[in-house]
């Protein structure tokens, strides 16, 4: 079985409660409309966090960060988990806000020239439950003042995994390119992420895939925006975008040998 990053922790269960027993956040459903997650306040807190990216201004609002973006991702967790365990049993939405679906808000500086300490966007993973970090096959929400979207697959797979993928593309090509022809897919996202200049080692260059078989990101996008996110209904339209993906996340899972 490849390295595929992610939380191995089993889906939280529907009675409203976080790993451990914590209630479920309430602030947040206290504070927006019924069927709204997000609101303009997450977006203007993360605004003034890249104007004031300091210690001791995050200090200063730590209870505004946990009011309006952590408490909204976590009951925004929580209330994906059914319709995720709709599409697989094996990918998961834990709400925990440490070793969950939602990315810490401390940025890691050690090998970094920019050391801000704290990330200027609020994102989450639900990954497959045998990966152990943000490179597992996963669905992903990322949060940002002027960048809003949903992605879906395999972000900077290590050489084996892409190894994968490739050997399942030229073993399964019908399949693949129906999959990338899906309506259903078109409609809502567009193939992106990075690729290799020449055709990898044992791939023929003129193979009618060989665009797909240089990725060496294996993802979808769908671009949304701010209002989007803090309107009703956005849970139901981020269900719909991985639903979209359901059959190419079935296709990277299983070429990496992991039931879906």
């Amino acid at each position: 079985m490849p390295r595929a990053p992610g939380v191995s922790a089993a889906a939280p269960g529907r009675n409203r409660r976080l790993a451990g027993g914590t209630p479920a956040p309430t602030a947040a459903r206290q504070a927006t409309p019924r069927g709204v997650h997000f609101s303009t306040r997450l977006f203007g807190f993360l605004r003034q966090l890249k104007a004031n990216n300091d210690r001791a201004w995050f200090e200063d609002n730590r209870e505004r960060y946990a009011r309006d973006v952590q408490a909204p991702m976590q009951a925004f967790i929580l209330d994906f988990a059914p319709h995720l365990s709709r599409l697989s049993k094996h990918f998961v939405a834990d709400p925990r806000p440490h070793g969950g679906s939602m990315f810490r808000i401390y940025r890691d500086t050690r090998f970094s020239k920019d050391k801000s300490p704290y990330k200027t966007m609020a994102a989450a993973q639900f990954r497959h439950e045998a990966g152990r970090d943000v490179h597992a096959p996963g669905f992903y929400l990322h949060l940002e003042p002027g960048e809003v979207f949903v992605g879906a697959g395999l972000w900077h797979p290590d050489a084996q995994t892409r190894a994968r993928v490739r050997a399942a593309i030229l073993a399964q090509p019908a399949r693949w390119k129906r999959i990338k022809a899906s309506p259903a897919l078109r409609r809502v996202a567009v193939f992106g992420g990075d690729s290799l200049r020449r055709a990898p080692r044992g791939c023929d260059p003129d193979h009618e895939l060989i665009e797909d078989l240089k990725r060496t990101d294996f993802v979808t996008i769908a671009a949304l925006g701010e209002k989007s996110a803090c309107a009703p209904g956005f849970l139901a339209k981020f269900v719909r975008i991985c639903r979209a993906n359901a059959a190419f996340m079935q296709f990277l899972t299983e070429a990496l040998g992991l039931r879906w």
